[in-house]
């Protein structure tokens, strides 16, 4: 089977591998991870105008309309640079979530500037004693004089520091873990009644803590459909763009510690040339091959029943396998591999978020196997 890009997708990786050459060293990543949102506002700025942000969107709605393989390609490019710019949570999980959801009204007064990088939103749905699948919410809405009452807590909202407005789950009928009864909700940053903590995860990214006490939501706000369909729907692209940058990130940091093997010398020899070492590499070589090969099956059943199935067996591989890699390459590395002085430790922080959020490997080989809603 030929998996070569296109042309179009040709042109969409080097754009996006022109953007981390221009814009990313080492020095300039640690600096956009200190700014308040643990990002740069001006490179965020830039992806919109190259139409990055908008790529993932429907044609129809101003976008280019990616498919699984255009997604992949921008993420794998995008963690291959370890960029640190929130596109998986903010535009392919919210932002898709928001456009599959909201009304014509809503869409009129926030997909423009979405889709240029003005506003950005910040998904809200885990809560604290969810224990695997995406049914468990508390948080509640309640009709009121033709509006809607929420109360509750998120305080796992990924990419959410400095979010315009988050898109928060509640339940409207059903004890918390029932799998009907859940509805979203578009909730504008500054809402009376909202308050925020923001906090860093393990990456250096910010998450937000949210809470809602007595939120007055107006009834046009009350987003389309299934709450947690469509959660899971957007899910499944999310999923394939994170273990698209795991890859990326994977074949970034070990190609470093390859370089450093080959130069780094222990008793008169490059490290490299000890079988010992060359069999550890040998093994994560071989990982890297079979995460390409499970990502690539996900990619050939876009559009099929099969589809998110294959992204969550890719998943559930990844998450397992990259941070596995990123601690065989900071062990190569000794004592500097988990300083931020390296790519290798930056990288392998990014990892593991990447695998344990929104759920860890053993959710996703559920899923896999059907067993998870």
């Amino acid at each position: 089977m030929n998996f070569d890009l296109n042309e179009d997708e040709e042109m969409l990786k080097a754009l996006t591998e022109r953007f981390v050459t221009d814009h990313y060293d080492h020095d300039s990543r640690r600096a956009f991870l200190a700014e308040p949102g643990g990002f740069s506002s001006a490179n965020w700025e830039l992806l919109g105008e190259l139409g990055l942000i908008a790529a993932p969107f429907p044609e129809d709605l101003g976008g280019l309309g990616l498919d699984a393989t255009g997604i992949a390609t921008v993420f794998e490019a995008l963690g291959r640079g370890l960029v640190v710019e929130p596109l998986a949570e903010a535009v392919v999980m919210a932002g898709r979530l928001f456009a599959a959801t909201a009304s014509d009204a809503l869409k009129d007064e926030w997909l423009g500037d979405l889709l240029t990088g003005g506003r950005r939103l910040a998904l809200a749905h885990a809560e604290a004693k969810a224990r695997g699948g995406l049914a468990w919410v508390e948080t509640s809405a309640t009709a009121q004089d033709g509006d809607w009452l929420l109360a509750g807590s998120k305080p796992y909202c990924a990419a959410g520091g400095g979010a315009d407005a988050f898109i928060v789950s509640a339940r409207i009928s059903g004890p918390p873990g029932d799998t009907a009864g859940i509805a979203l909700f578009l909730v504008p940053a500054g809402t009376p009644g909202v308050s925020t903590h923001d906090w860093h995860m393990a990456d250096g990214s910010v998450a937000t803590s949210l809470t809602l006490d007595e939120v007055t939501v107006s009834a046009d706000h009350k987003l389309s459909g299934d709450g947690l369909a469509a959660i899971a729907a957007a899910g499944d692209l999310a999923a394939l763009a994170r273990s698209a940058e795991a890859l990326g990130i994977m074949e970034r940091i070990f190609a470093e510690t390859i370089d450093y093997l080959r130069t780094r010398d222990q008793f008169g020899s490059a490290l490299g040339s000890f079988q010992a070492i060359q069999h550890r590499m040998v093994a994560q070589y071989a990982a890297i091959e079979q995460s390409r090969a499970l990502l690539n099956l996900a990619l050939v059943s876009w559009a099929s029943d099969g589809f998110a199935s294959a992204v969550h067996g890719a998943r559930a591989y990844i998450a397992e396998a990259s941070v596995t890699l990123g601690h065989e390459m900071i062990q190569f590395h000794g004592g500097m591999g988990v300083t931020d002085e390296l790519a290798i430790g930056g990288g392998h922080k990014r990892l593991l978020v990447l695998s344990r959020w929104p759920e860890g490997p053993l959710a996703a080989l559920d899923r896999y196997a059907g067993l998870l809603n």
